[in-house]
């Protein structure tokens, strides 16, 4: 289980415990996280789970593919430490990963 941090567009921060095994996205939309809205339900169809990875955890995650960075193109205002939080998996080793939201999803 890891603690995961996410920060809404507005600032507002919001840290639950997320189950090993889960991704980011499915923590967030188990916990009603604002924001992420998830529109494919993670099969990344889409880019409305898109975050902002704080820069110093995202070296520590893996590497994004290139279907995934498609998607990270066409999010809105994508930036290099973008990442699609349904290709983020929990595990021990991300506790304490913090996320921030765009303004807007796609």
């Amino acid at each position: 289980m890891a603690k995961i941090t996410y920060v809404d567009s507005k600032g507002e921060s919001r840290t639950i415990n997320v189950d090993n095994g889960l991704t980011v996205m499915e923590g967030a939309v188990q916990n009603n996280i604002p924001e992420i809205d998830a529109d494919c339900g993670g099969s990344m169809a889409c880019a409305t789970c898109h975050v902002y990875v704080k820069e110093e955890w995202y070296e520590k995650l893996n590497k994004p593919e290139e279907a995934e960075q498609d998607m990270i193109d066409m999010a809105y205002e994508p930036k290099k430490n973008s990442r699609l939080s349904c290709q983020i998996s929990v595990s021990d080793e991300i506790d304490g990963l913090t996320v921030t939201t765009p303004a807007k999803q796609s």
